[in-house]
């Protein structure tokens, strides 16, 4: 997707946003706006958990916080990810934050729409310099780390995965995630 292309998606979305009930959330990714509602008390909670259990472990000057788009127009990209690790300095901006200064993103996935965690994002994130993807999947009570940037055929992949179940402690470099804190998703979850 082109520069031009992707700045007319993000000001459309700006446009129709507002109107939209339900305080919904806005990422362009695939040449496309995905538009979703808040999500749900589970999907928070485990957001809210992760950032909690990480707080302690990070160094002064690196945060982990559960607000904050980031963006890189050059290659499309606008998302939100569920927790985000990155330097404290890096938010200081009125703008959306670069990826490039992310340490760590952690994405909660929404039974609604699995396949832009799996997916998209999986595609798209080590493009942006993401060092560490973390999918989190309470639907099925397992995750994924995803590590080591490298190139396939010119493109940046993860090289490094390793799943997990919920009950595992995960190590992303230094820090420490515990499952087993972690909620599951009802069964009539949407």
């Amino acid at each position: 997707m082109g520069r031009e292309t992707y700045e007319h998606l993000r000001a459309f979305a700006e446009r129709f946003v507002p109107s939209c009930p339900l305080s919904a959330r806005v990422e362009v990714g695939d040449g496309r706006i995905v538009l979703t509602a808040s999500p749900g008390g589970r999907h928070g909670l485990a957001a809210l958990r992760i950032g909690r259990q990480l707080r302690p472990q990070l160094p002064d000057g690196i945060v982990a916080t559960t607000s904050g788009d980031i963006e890189e127009p050059g290659l499309g990209q606008l998302r939100r990810p569920d927790v985000l690790v990155l330097p404290e300095a890096a938010m200081d901006t009125d703008d959306p934050i670069s990826p490039r200064a992310l340490l760590a993103a952690v994405e909660i996935v929404s039974p609604s729409n699995p396949e832009n965690d799996y997916e998209s994002k999986l595609r798209h994130y080590p493009q942006l310099g993401i060092p560490h993807y973390l999918i989190v999947d309470p639907r099925d009570g397992t995750c994924v780390h995803h590590w080591a940037i490298g190139a396939r055929e010119g493109t940046p992949v993860y090289e490094a995965r390793v799943p997990y179940v919920f009950g595992d402690k995960i190590s992303i470099g230094e820090w420490v995630i515990d499952t087993g804190e972690l909620p599951r998703y009802g069964p009539d979850s949407r």
